[in-house]
């Protein structure tokens, strides 16, 4: 499955985008995000994508989940939304 990261400074039409191409290739994509605004951005984009991806008969579905990973030798907490076909 494909990741994507996404920052509060990602465009959430640019991610939008990216989400949707992912999806019409492999039906899922991962996107992780640290921080409120990144997680703003991120389901932003998901909308977005939703309304790109609706003209096919398709509908997305987003299950949110906790992971901690590292990042520059520190452990943080992300959210990670798997995004998929449903």
């Amino acid at each position: 499955m494909k990741l994507l990261k996404v920052s509060s400074k990602s465009k959430p039409n640019s991610v939008a985008g990216a989400i949707a191409g992912i999806i019409r290739e492999e039906n899922k994509v991962q996107i992780q995000t640290i921080g409120a605004g990144a997680l703003n951005q991120s389901i932003k984009a998901v909308a977005i994508a939703r309304g790109y991806i609706a003209p096919t008969g398709q509908e997305l579905v987003c299950i949110p989940f906790f992971k901690d990973i590292e990042v520059n030798g520190e452990i943080k907490t992300a959210i990670v939304l798997n995004v998929e076909v449903k």
